[in-house]
């Protein structure tokens, strides 16, 4: 593998950029016009401009992707996260022009993108799932009845939903028929297809994630848990690894339930198990991110492993680079998301960005999208850069972080770290005692 295309943008990009180069593997990048000026650009070996701002006109154009990656004669399509990192149409598409695509099979992403059909798969290979429904409901009189035989309250869903988007929290029965046409409409209009289900909802749940790793000769690894309880609107916002709250009882099941998750679909690359956990440690399986998170250098601050190069070694038809006894979690890590937004109303806030005084030194890793100069725009996801604190333990990581965010400073746009300043004062933060409704029930920048 000599060259890899990477079909995405920003901050994953350069990531991306860098694994690839320090494999001496070359690589092309695509632009639209908002980016052009973005570090990302000039990062990779080769960088063609794809189109037009919005992303149906540019990073969403398969078809241009795909010339492009004939043009360059790449060897690999890269996704990366978000776009078209979870389409089978896309990835049916670049193994079909002989070109690799770097990750699961299309048809894996196909059925772990039907959150119906990912439900019943996992129930048939005996992994536990939240109470509710095993098909889609047709009807509001349908909704209604079986949330009544569920119990309120529940969680209303979009069958091809994702990142929060097409979820909709219902407290009674009111609440479901109040929401259900919209529902159904925004489920349309982001996935193509209608089709909602309801689950259980569960109180002071904390929201779980297994990275597992599997490899084309059948073997399965895990790479131990990440802690993703603290979002908003159902987008994470802060997470860590290991979790805080979690008994090593219930990881070890946890960790165990995830491989029997991605062997039932004969799982390749890197993916993700979600489980939703109640307040006894019960969990759920809540969803399959067949592709690379956001997340992932939690991951790899606390057991030193590259997981981008993991993806690319799989893609090459390797095995694995290590077994499961060989696979060490060490020390705590937790990741901030900076986004472009106002932190109180959690609005995206795009402008120009006129000081960002990124600093790095032990225990700070800095993923970022952006720097001085460049101008976030409305046209993408307003997360600018992502900062990573590790340490030998999370009340050192917390120490790091609290430091690093005391004299950090960007001006010329609104961001959420006055936000994450509070938090790390936080009681129950710093105690690791939060749910999922952790922000919804604080009071923070009220002053």
């Amino acid at each position: 593998m000599q060259k890899i295309l990477i079909a995405n943008r920003g901050e994953i990009a350069s990531r991306i950029i860098k694994t690839c180069h320090e494999m001496n593997i070359d690589t092309v990048c695509i632009f639209s016009d908002a980016d052009r000026d973005l570090p990302f650009v000039k990062e990779a070996k080769k960088a063609v401009h794809i189109g037009e701002a919005p992303v149906n006109k540019s990073y969403l154009k398969m078809d241009k992707i795909i010339e492009i990656a004939k043009k360059e004669q790449v060897d690999a399509i890269h996704p990366g996260y978000g776009l078209l990192s979870e389409n089978a149409e896309f990835a049916r598409k670049v193994e079909e022009s002989g070109i690799i695509f770097i990750g699961p099979s299309p048809k894996t992403i196909e059925l772990m993108g039907d959150k119906i059909a990912s439900r019943q798969t996992m129930k048939q290979a005996g992994v536990p799932v939240v109470p509710g429904s095993d098909e889609g409901v047709s009807t509001l009189e349908e909704a209604c009845l079986l949330a009544n035989s569920i119990g309120y309250p529940v969680m209303l869903k979009a069958s091809g939903g994702g990142g929060g988007i097409g979820m909709v929290f219902c407290e009674n029965e009111q609440a479901l028929v109040k929401s259900y046409t919209s529902t159904k409409g925004r489920a349309k209009a982001y996935f193509g297809i209608d089709t909602l289900f309801i689950e259980k909802y569960i109180h002071k749940a904390r929201h779980i994630e297994v990275q597992i790793f599997g490899d084309k000769e059948g073997n399965l690894v895990h790479l131990f848990e990440r802690e993703c309880s603290i979002q908003r609107r159902h987008q994470k916002v802060i997470e860590e690894s290991p979790s805080p709250l979690l008994s090593e009882s219930t990881k070890q099941k946890m960790f165990a339930t995830a491989i029997k998750a991605a062997a039932a679909v004969q799982y390749v690359n890197a993916g993700t198990v979600e489980f939703i956990v109640d307040e006894q440690e019960n969990f759920y399986f809540l969803e399959m991110n067949t592709r690379l998170q956001v997340e992932h250098p939690v991951t790899e601050q606390t057991t030193n492993l590259d997981l981008v190069k993991w993806q690319i070694i799989v893609a090459r038809n390797e095995r694995l680079p290590l077994f499961q006894n060989e696979i060490i979690q060490k020390g705590h890590a937790i990741e901030f998301r900076i986004y472009a937004e106002d932190p109180k109303t959690f609005y995206p806030s795009p402008g120009k960005i006129d000081v960002f005084n990124i600093k790095t030194g032990d225990g700070i890793r800095i993923d970022k999208g952006y720097e001085a100069g460049c101008t976030v725009t409305p046209y993408y996801d307003p997360m600018i850069a992502k900062f990573i604190f590790n340490g030998n333990s999370r009340e050192k990581t917390l120490q790091v972080a609290n430091e690093y965010f005391e004299d950090f400073q960007i001006t010329g746009i609104k961001t959420n770290v006055p936000l994450f300043r509070e938090i790390l004062c936080d009681e129950e933060f710093i105690k690791g005692d939060y749910s999922t409704s952790y922000l919804k029930n604080k009071q923070f920048l009220t002053k």
